[in-house]
C-alpha cells in the first residue's frame, strides 16, 4: 500500500479523481504522507475513520458552500466507500486514502482563499499571507479532529456578509430546484402604474417567489390593470437590482424579472469566491467600494456599516476602475488635479490647439514637473511644443469647478486611483454610474472625511466643510491610523436587513471568472 502512495505522490496524478491532475498539491500530498510514513491517514484496519466519514460528508455538501462538487468527487464517494467492503486490495485502500487527501486539501484551500488567485485577473489583491500550511493543517487539525465540521467551519471567512451570502445561496438553490415558473410577458412600450397589462398573474407569482410581494398581500390576478400593491412590489424589486425605483415596467425591469434563478445562483457563487480573497481580519474597519453596485460603505466596529453612499466608477469601455486593496494614508482638501498623460494628450492639447485661451477658461495652469507654474494664460507655440514633447504638464487649480471637487482621499497605489468629490453631482442620481476615467467619485465627501477623521480633533463635519469651502488650497491631513480601502467587484450583495441585491456584470468580470472555473482543477494558483 505504501508503495502505491509513493507512486501517486511522485506522479501528482490519480486516475480515480474527476480532475486527476493534482500537481499543484503534489508537494503538500507528499509531506502529509511523509509524516505518516506513507501509511493511510483516513483508514483504520481498512475501514474509514470517523474523521474520514465527516470529511466525505462535507465534500458531498460542497454545493451548499458555492463550490463545484465535481472538484471534490462528491458523487464518487458512495462507490468508493462500497469498495472498502470485504477484503479490498491494498491498491484500492491506497487510492481511497489518496483521493480523500487530495479532496480535503482542495476543499480547505478553495473554501479559505478561493479557487482562482485574483492575480490571475490582474487584480491587486494578495492572498499569499492568507494561505495555510496545508500539510500541517490537515495533519494536526483534521485527521484526528474531535469535531471535523467545526474545524472546517473555521476555514471560511469570518465576515457577516459572507455568511449571509452563503445562507442566501442555499435559499436560491432551493428556489432554483423548484423551477423558474412562468415568464413575465415582455412589453413593447413601458407600462406605467394604472396602465393595462396582460401579465398581472405572472408578475404577481414572480414577485412572491422573490419575496418582493408578501404572501399575505392580496392581489387580483385576473385584473387587466397594473396597479396597487403590485407597483410597490415592483419598486422593491427594482431597488434590489440597481434600477430606478419608479414602478414602471420597462424592458430592463422585465429582463431582470425573467433572469433565470440558475443565473442568480452563479452570481452568489461568484460573490462567495470573491469574499474568500479577503484577509481573515483587518487592522481597522475598512472602506469598501463595490464597482457594479456603485456604492461605497465605511464599516465601523462589529462589521456594521457606519456610512454608505453612491459612487461613480470608471467607464466599462476603456477606463475601468481596477480591483485592488491598499491603505488610505491621507486626505487633501481643495486639491490640484494633476491631469494624467492620457487626458492631456487626448483632450487638453487638442483643446489648446483649437483655442489658445483654453487653459485659462478651464481654470488650468501649465507647470514643469517640480510644480513650478509656467503660465495660466494664452499658450505660446513654444509652450505647446513642450507640452506635446512631454516636457511640461497641466494641472487644474483648486476650487469648486475642479474635476476632483474639493477633497481627495489618497491610498497610494500603482494604478493612480483614489476617491474624490466632484462638481458633477447630477451623475449620482442615475441608476448606472460608470462615467469616470477610473477614479471613484463619492457622493458625500464631507461626511466621509469627517468619519475618517472622527478621532483626530478638531476635524468635525463643520471643520471639514470649512476646509473644503474656504481653504487653504492643497491642504494635506495625514490619518493617524491608516484605513484599509478595498475596491471590489461583487454582483450579488446581501444587505444588513437580509435582502439580496443583484447587479449587472458591467465589466464582464463574472463571465471571466466563470470561464476559468469551468475549466476545472487545477485552477490558476
Amino acid at each position: 500500500m505504501s508503495s502505491r502512495l509513493h507512486e501517486i505522490a511522485a506522479a501528482g496524478n490519480l486516475a480515480d479523481l474527476h480532475w486527476p491532475n493534482f500537481t499543484d498539491y503534489r508537494l503538500h500530498f507528499q509531506h502529509i504522507y511523509e509524516a505518516s510514513n506513507f501509511e493511510p491517514v483516513w483508514l483504520n484496519n481498512g475501514k474509514p475513520t470517523p474523521q474520514a466519514l465527516a470529511v466525505i460528508q462535507a465534500l458531498e455538501a460542497s454545493l451548499q458552500k458555492g463550490l463545484n462538487p465535481d472538484d471534490y468527487d462528491a458523487s464518487r464517494w458512495p462507490d468508493r466507500l462500497h469498495s472498502l467492503d470485504g477484503s479490498p486490495a491494498p491498491d484500492t485502500l491506497a487510492q481511497f486514502d489518496a483521493a480523500l487527501t487530495v479532496g480535503v486539501m482542495r476543499y480547505i484551500s478553495d473554501l479559505h482563499i478561493g479557487r482562482v488567485n485574483p492575480k490571475h485577473f490582474n487584480f491587486g489583491i494578495d492572498i499569499e499571507q492568507n494561505k495555510y500550511d496545508l500539510p500541517q493543517f490537515v495533519t494536526t487539525k483534521v485527521i484526528h479532529a474531535a469535531n471535523v465540521q467545526s474545524v472546517l467551519d473555521e476555514v471560511e471567512p469570518p465576515y457577516n456578509g459572507y455568511k449571509a451570502t452563503e445562507a442566501m445561496l442555499q435559499k436560491y438553490l432551493q428556489l432554483a430546484a423548484q423551477g423558474d415558473g412562468p415568464q413575465v410577458p415582455d412589453v413593447t412600450k413601458t407600462v406605467a402604474p394604472g396602465d393595462p397589462y396582460a401579465g398581472v398573474s405572472q408578475l404577481t407569482q414572480r414577485l412572491r417567489l422573490f419575496g418582493d410581494l408578501h404572501a399575505d398581500t392580496s392581489i387580483d390576478t385576473s385584473s387587466p390593470t397594473y396597479s396597487g400593491s403590485l407597483v410597490n412590489g415592483v419598486k422593491t424589486f427594482q431597488s434590489r437590482h440597481g434600477l430606478a425605483s419608479d414602478g414602471k415596467l420597462g424592458k430592463e425591469t422585465i429582463r431582470q424579472l425573467n433572469t433565470p434563478l440558475s443565473r442568480r445562483v452563479v452570481q452568489l457563487q461568484d460573490a462567495l469566491e470573491r469574499w474568500r480573497w479577503l484577509p481573515p481580519q483587518f487592522p481597522q474597519p475598512p472602506i469598501v467600494a463595490n464597482i457594479p453596485e456603485f456604492i461605497l460603505r465605511a464599516f465601523g466596529p462589529g462589521q456594521k456599516v457606519a456610512l454608505a453612499m453612491n459612487v461613480v466608477v470608471g467607464k466599462a469601455i476603456r477606463t475601468q476602475t481596477p480591483v485592488f486593496a491598499k491603505d488610505m494614508k491621507y486626505i487633501v482638501f481643495r486639491p490640484y488635479w494633476n491631469v494624467p498623460t492620457s487626458i492631456l494628450r487626448g483632450e487638453i492639447i487638442p483643446g489648446i490647439t483649437r483655442d489658445r485661451g483654453y487653459i485659462s477658461k478651464k481654470n488650468f495652469e501649465v507647470t514643469d514637473f517640480n510644480g513650478k507654474v509656467i503660465t495660466d494664460g494664452p499658450i505660446s507655440d513654444d509652450v505647446l511644443t513642450q507640452l506635446r514633447a512631454g516636457k511640461l504638464t497641466v494641472r487644474q487649480k483648486p476650487g469648486p469647478t475642479n474635476s476632483l471637487g474639493l477633497v481627495k482621499f489618497m491610498f497610494p497605489n500603482e494604478y493612480n486611483v483614489y476617491l474624490h468629490s466632484t462638481p458633477a453631482q447630477e451623475l449620482f442620481s442615475q441608476s448606472r454610474r460608470d462615467f469616470s476615467h477610473g477614479c471613484v467619485r463619492v457622493e458625500k465627501p464631507a461626511q466621509l472625511a469627517a468619519y475618517l477623521l472622527r478621532n483626530q480633533p478638531p476635524w468635525t463635519l463643520e471643520k471639514v466643510q470649512a476646509a473644503m469651502q474656504s481653504g487653504p488650497d492643497n491642504q494635506q491631513v495625514n490619518l493617524t491610523t491608516p484605513i484599509p480601502v478595498l475596491i471590489l467587484y461583487v454582483t450579488a450583495v446581501v444587505e444588513e436587513d437580509g435582502s439580496v441585491h443583484f447587479f449587472d456584470d458591467i465589466y464582464g468580470y463574472d463571465k471571466t471568472l466563470e470561464a476559468v472555473l469551468a475549466k476545472g482543477q487545477p485552477y490558476p494558483g
